[in-house]
């Protein structure tokens, strides 16, 4: 791979990162499918229905969101996943990110997330594994503290990719981690778009 192409995929892990919840204002995150790119302006049809609009970087990345085998959630890999809890107060998983290893490290930690109402993401590592009737326990730690989060069948697993410009068309789904200037822009280095007209599932 080459060094350009392994840095855009390594530069779109922020996209879920907790490192943007230490800047003075949260990044805003915009999914939905891209209605139009003039440019460096992208204008994407949110999940909410409204049209929004980014400036993208003129060094702006892609990163592909790939589906995987529910396999390879297993003892050692480092994983971001999406969940709320259960009506017991179990985590229970909207997805499964399986990180590259190169970008073991990216985002550790558990906090608030905006997938769903009170969901949250842990980017952690997986300590231990149990399945059982194709439900998965995981016991995952992270610097600071463990989880133990059930992942059930229908959950999405999906892994992170270099992607090129060219995926991000009319039609494509995709997140994006923007920040937000007082006059209300929104400007982003990094697009996660969803392969094969996938959406990203994060």
């Amino acid at each position: 791979m080459q060094l350009s192409a392994l840095a855009a995929g390594l530069a779109i892990a922020t996209v879920i990162s907790a490192a943007a919840l230490a800047q003075n204002a949260p990044p805003t995150r915009v999914r939905g499918e891209v209605a139009g790119l003039d440019g460096n302006m992208l204008t994407v049809k949110s999940r909410e229905g409204n049209a929004v609009m980014i400036k993208l970087a003129d060094n702006w990345a892609v990163g592909l969101v790939s589906p995987v085998p529910a396999s390879t959630i297993k003892k050692g890999t480092f994983v971001g996943i999406a969940a709320k809890p259960d009506k017991n107060g179990t985590l229970k998983a909207l997805e499964v990110l399986v990180f590259p290893a190169a970008m073991r490290g990216t985002g550790e930690g558990h906090y608030g997330w905006d997938l769903e109402p009170d969901s949250s993401m842990t980017n952690a590592t997986i300590d231990a594994t149990v399945v059982k009737g194709g439900t998965r326990t995981l016991k995952v730690s992270y610097k600071g503290g463990t989880q133990t989060i059930m992942v059930p069948r229908d959950a999405a697993v999906v892994t992170l990719g270099p992607g090129d410009r060219s995926l991000v068309k009319p039609g494509a789904f995709v997140l994006i981690s923007a920040s937000k200037g007082a006059d209300g822009t929104l400007t982003a280095a990094r697009v996660a778009v969803g392969k094969d007209g996938s959406q990203p599932p994060m």
